[in-house]
């Protein structure tokens, strides 16, 4: 694998652990806009949020419409409640569609003032996530729903200037929320691993993380109360994040955009139903050859003590553990258990291929497929 990015960008600055929230007392600024959604309203989180704000002087202003899979719209109306706040702070707070909304404001603000020829300062961002899954509150990206499909927004200038991981916010997460956030974790991490962009740094980050999904995840979906894993869980989530932010993601990510899109099934759900699929195709399994990407894999496998003899053996391994993992936590056997219509999914078919060549990940993915290559992996994935 040739590596052809020789920069690593950690823009965020992190604080970790619980009660990590009362950083927020800290703050500089004078008027916050909180972009959220009204579970972290009804929970109780936002109200903290607002208090440790006017605890330290900063007034604030608040827009709680953020819906999954965030749209255009839902961007406008943030947008709007941002511009009329006046605001130096920023700050998100909720899971990934959340802070997608909120760096969805942060690109567009800069974009209007751009086109106006206007000055544009921008304000201190702040993301504080309620899940253990995206990453997003180190990454520089963004992904928005226009039209029905998909847009990933890539910019440096949306990643968060500072990010809080205060475990007690997912406390009351759903099983199936911790779930689908934890194979998004786990898909951030191996595709970073293997993207042509990886580098010695994202590599020791993406190793650390598939280590810590694999060592917790099961624990906190059998277990939610259980501290040390819901802090290693998360701690996961954000170095997948500063992982792939500089290496880049995969078709993994592409081909869920485009069926997220279509389908509506949440986006961790997605990644895990494909993961399989597309690692064997990333490693060549089929070919004649040993891949660099089959070595990657089996490098993976034998930091978790997998079986790892050969290059092929220990692939084999990796994704035969992935499997075990997705049954422990009660992951569904393909995307027809998901309740996806044959006939829909297969006039969606070329589309949703088409769409995922398009995307912003996949130039990054070690083997460049064609739209019948991933119509395969789609097929082989239902």
């Amino acid at each position: 694998m040739t590596v052809i990015n020789d920069i690593f960008v950690m823009k965020s600055k992190v604080f970790s652990g619980e009660q990590s929230l009362k950083k927020l007392a800290e703050i500089h600024g004078t008027k916050a806009c909180i972009v959220s959604d009204q579970m972290m309203e009804k929970l109780g989180y936002l109200g903290q949020v607002v208090d440790l704000l006017q605890s330290g002087g900063i007034s604030t202003s608040v827009y709680t419409g953020v819906k999954p899979d965030p749209s255009v719209s839902i961007v406008a109306e943030a947008l709007q409640v941002y511009w009329e706040s006046g605001a130096d702070v920023l700050l998100a707070l909720g899971g990934g569609s959340v802070i997608d909304t909120a760096k969805g404001v942060l690109y567009f603000a800069r974009q209007y003032a751009l086109e106006k020829d206007e000055p544009f300062v921008k304000p201190s961002f702040v993301a504080i996530p309620s899940t253990s899954g995206t990453g997003s509150e180190v990454t520089d990206f963004s992904v928005i729903t226009a039209g029905g499909d998909k847009m990933v927004i890539v910019d440096n200038f949306i990643a968060p200037d500072i990010a809080i991981l205060d475990s007690t916010l997912t406390k009351q997460l759903p099983n199936k929320i911790v779930v689908d956030t934890g194979m998004d974790v786990l898909t951030h991490a191996l595709e970073a691993y293997v993207s042509t962009k990886a580098t010695d740094f994202t590599d020791a980050l993406a190793e650390k993380a598939v280590q810590l999904v694999f060592a917790h995840l099961e624990t906190l979906y059998h277990d939610p109360a259980d501290a040390e894993a819901r802090d290693r869980v998360q701690n996961a989530s954000c170095m997948a994040g500063m992982a792939f932010t500089n290496a880049g993601l995969g078709i993994i990510h592409s081909m869920s955009h485009a069926f997220g899109g279509t389908f509506h099934i949440a986006h961790g759900r997605v990644n895990s139903l494909l993961l399989e699929v597309v690692m064997e195709y990333n490693a060549n399994l089929g070919g004649k050859t040993i891949d660099r990407v089959c070595e990657r894999y089996a490098r993976l496998a034998s930091l978790l003590h997998l079986p790892a003899r050969t290059a092929r053996e220990g692939t084999v391994s990796l994704i035969q553990a992935i499997g075990k993992l997705k049954r422990s936590i009660g992951i569904e056997n393909g995307i027809r258990e998901l309740g996806v219509d044959q006939d829909a999914f297969n006039e969606a078919l070329s589309r949703m291929a088409r769409n995922a060549m398009a995307d912003r990940c996949t130039p990054t993915s070690p083997r460049q497929p064609t739209e019948e290559e991933l119509e395969h992996i789609y097929r082989k994935s239902f």
